[in-house]
């Protein structure tokens, strides 16, 4: 999940890398991590997200780096996840 984080990843697909059912493998993950899995790897993809904008990347090559089909989805997912808008959480680090 680390190394291809931009992956359309599904439980699923991350319990068949594994070899587990959906079921047993989502029950385990959030027993370990503490979190379930999908919500680890948006949580994940974010933060890879924030390193991107805070290094210049466009909006447009964060959502592609970090698995997102369209930039409009990856400005929702950040909204939730940062409180605020990609551009806006930009404007925050220049200004500070």
């Amino acid at each position: 999940m680390h190394d291809r984080a931009n992956a359309p990843w599904t439980v699923a697909s991350l319990a068949k890398e594994v070899g587990l059912s959906r079921t047993v493998f989502a029950a385990r993950f959030t027993q370990l991590v503490g979190e379930p899995p999908l919500g680890y790897l948006t949580r994940l993809r974010m933060q890879k997200a924030a390193t991107l904008l805070r290094e210049g990347a466009t909006l447009a090559k964060a959502s592609h780096l970090t698995g997102y089909a369209s930039e409009a989805s990856f400005s929702h997912a950040f909204r939730q996840w940062a409180g605020v808008t990609p551009g806006a959480w930009r404007k925050k680090l220049v200004t500070g």
